[in-house]
């Protein structure tokens, strides 16, 4: 989960409008600054832009950044980065019910939302006038997580043992597993976001993100899980992406 050693930098050297000539700064808490001078982009009576940002889950350890830039009383850690940078952003939490990312996007709900890498792809395949504009980690943080067992080494020992992984794998890692280590639909069990039904069987494994499920399990479940990092078996998305209309991004005068 790298992010660029030289983010911290480029926020004090480059103004607002400048920050578009930076295609890909991997701190989405002050890139969201580039695009707030849209005409379609309101002001507050203090004269900063309001910005609406979508996060795709619930608050998580990996969002941290993008609540830390939050300028608020009730933190001690708040940052006030957004305000430094003229905007007043307003974050709309993610989660299983709230509709797809790219709906509230598109049906201007946000004005910027965090995505991943190959639902961009598919946006382009599909037409969808949506683009990436920044990317906050290298390295997906997307991970299998199995119980202690000494036959299991490598990802690959996983091939048709029971997994959990919810609907989204289907267009995101699990053709990947198939082709490269033989993995079968059949090991496929419905991820709810509840690790009960993996602690209940010690052959199973679950997905999960490497900054939550695991610490979650070995506090439920009283052990040590085994984590296997998908990045390090050939999986290279890029994760917590940020995402905005073309449109958006194409009335910037730079």
């Amino acid at each position: 989960m790298n992010q660029s050693p030289s983010s911290s930098t480029v926020i004090h050297r480059l103004n607002r409008r400048q920050f578009m000539q930076c295609s890909c700064i991997s701190i989405g808490s002050s890139f969201i600054t580039a695009c707030a001078n849209s005409n379609q982009q309101t002001t507050t009576n203090s004269g900063l832009d309001k910005v609406t940002f979508g996060t795709n889950w619930i608050a998580q350890a990996e969002h941290g950044g993008f609540y830390q830039a939050m300028s608020t009383t009730d933190c001690a850690y708040a940052t006030g980065i957004y305000k430094n940078h003229g905007l007043d952003v307003t974050i709309k939490i993610g989660g299983p019910q709230v509709p797809s990312g790219t709906q509230l996007l598109m049906g201007g709900a946000v004005d910027f939302f965090m995505g991943y890498g190959i639902d961009a792809i598919n946006a382009i395949a599909q037409g969808i006038p949506k683009i990436t504009v920044a990317a906050i980690f290298q390295k997906d943080p997307q991970c299998f997580i199995s119980h202690p067992n000494t036959a299991i080494k490598t990802l690959a020992d996983l091939k048709g043992k029971p997994i959990y992984v919810s609907a989204a794998a289907n267009v995101t890692y699990w053709p990947l597993l198939k082709a490269k280590y033989d993995f079968t639909d059949e090991q496929k069990r419905p991820y709810n976001f509840n690790p009960a039904p993996f602690l209940a069987d010690k052959t199973s494994a679950q997905q999960g993100y490497i900054t939550s499920e695991p610490f979650a399990i070995e506090k439920q479940g009283g052990f040590k899980p085994i984590v296997f990092l998908l990045t390090d078996y050939g999986y290279p998305a890029y994760a917590t992406t940020i995402e905005t209309k073309k449109e958006l991004v194409e009335k910037i005068q730079i």
